[in-house]
């Protein structure tokens, strides 16, 4: 029996849609597994160089730089 064209749209329609529903739902099952994956291993690195040394925050800066960039500002300021 020959089928409609209707019906040859329908078969067409429901296998495309399979088709993106099936890719799409692999793409959230590897990206959600790759993100345990990745949170996993990469949360003991993040905690490991929490514990490494700090640097100091008081560091000073040479007064030669500070009115170079004092300078910067001023001048940025002034073409407003």
């Amino acid at each position: 029996m020959e089928s409609s064209l209707i019906t040859q749209g329908l078969d067409l329609l429901l296998y495309g849609m399979g088709t993106v529903f099936t890719f799409l739902t692999l793409l959230v099952g590897i990206t959600a597994a790759m993100s345990g994956l990745v949170n996993r291993l990469v949360t003991e690195d993040i905690e490991a160089a929490a514990e490494g040394p700090v640097s100091p925050q008081s560091a000073t800066v040479e007064p030669r730089i500070a009115k170079v960039i004092q300078a910067a500002i001023d001048q940025h300021r002034g073409r407003k």
